[in-house]
């Protein structure tokens, strides 16, 4: 007789594949995370068509104090002091709704409520009891970049 995967093992597996495709590039490539430590070394070839090293915005459009959600990169960009740029996930932690917007010094979830810090992504209002995941971006001259 054969034996088959008990149920939790295939959804542990699925679990696993899930997360770890979460945490890879915005690609449809299904690449992993190491793909995108290369594309990250490696910006600025144009050749890549994953997120790495696409423009998202200027450093005029986001003000101090504020920012501005990306809602196809699922991004959110502060500049929480003048010249200082910041980005996270702009997928609430609480329960995955994407941002609405930022103002007031926060990253506001109109769904439920939560707030984050423009700062460092914490929680400022639950319910979300864990803070926006940092994105990388790179700011060369007026350009902000997701790296």
């Amino acid at each position: 007789m054969t034996s088959r995967p008990k149920r939790r093992t295939i959804l542990l597996a699925t679990g696993a594949a899930a997360l770890v495709a979460g945490c890879g590039d915005s690609g449809d490539d299904g690449g992993s995370t190491e793909q995108t430590a290369e594309i990250t070394e490696t910006p600025g070839t144009g050749e890549s068509p994953d997120a790495a090293g696409q423009e998202l915005t200027t450093t005029d459009d986001i003000p101090v104090g504020g920012g501005k959600i990306f809602k196809d990169e699922k991004v959110v960009v502060t500049q929480p002091e003048e010249g200082e740029f910041k980005a996270f996930s702009a997928i609430c932690t609480h329960q995955q709704c994407i941002v609405a917007n930022v103002e007031g010094g926060t990253i506001n979830c109109t769904c439920h409520g939560s707030k984050f810090s423009i700062t460092d992504g914490a929680v400022e209002n639950p319910p979300a009891t864990r803070p926006l995941p940092a994105e990388e971006i790179a700011v060369e001259g007026n350009s902000i970049r997701l790296v």
